[in-house]
């Protein structure tokens, strides 16, 4: 089972397919097809889905696990909130994990 479906699979547990697509942003259809192995289509665009949403990366500024998405939050402009702000993104900018923030110039595919 590829890593973003045990994900998945875990997400559901214990809450509704429901409460997870609306969090996925797709239909609970999807979601449910998905869970069975019956999904029709391509599975990349769900698989980055549930990866952005659910995956974790563990980060060395914090110690700590978080999302991909406050991961690529910390990869934008350099934020003028808080001095600890300012440093988390400085390290950042030297972490393996960082996201590329080059755009695609191949229109996405």
């Amino acid at each position: 089972m590829p890593d973003w479906l045990a994900l998945l699979h875990k997400a559901v547990e214990g809450r509704t397919k429901a409460a997870v697509a609306r969090e996925l942003g797709v239909s609970r259809p999807s979601v449910s097809l998905l869970l069975a192995g019956r999904y029709p289509g391509r599975t990349d665009h769900m698989a980055a889905r549930v990866l952005a949403v659910y995956g974790r990366i563990a980060c060395p500024h914090l110690s700590a696990d978080i999302t991909t998405a406050q991961c690529r939050s910390m990869s934008g402009p350099v934020p003028t909130s808080s001095p600890a702000a300012i440093r988390h993104w400085r390290a950042c900018q030297a972490c393996p994990h960082r996201p590329s923030t080059t755009p695609s110039t191949d229109g996405g595919n």
